[in-house]
């Protein structure tokens, strides 16, 4: 289920509400009861499975070959 961060306008608190993304839009009270929130813009981090140390992969081979495109097979 995502999780989706607000920030209370009253109080200043940040959190975070788990939710179906049916209900992404609607408004989430803070927990200390203010109804004063805004949803924040959350960013994602997506990672690959780079090797250790998180060394770049060498780029995939291109083109050449039968099946690359040039023999229309």
């Amino acid at each position: 289920m995502p999780r989706y961060e607000f920030r209370c306008r009253a109080c200043g608190d940040t959190f975070e509400v788990n939710r179906p993304m049916a209900q992404a839009a609607q408004p989430a009270p803070c927990p200390q009861g203010h109804a004063d929130t805004v949803k924040l813009l959350s960013t994602v981090a997506v990672t690959g499975r780079g090797g250790a140390g998180g060394a770049a992969r060498p780029p995939a081979p291109a083109g050449g070959g039968c099946c690359g495109g040039a023999c229309g097979c």
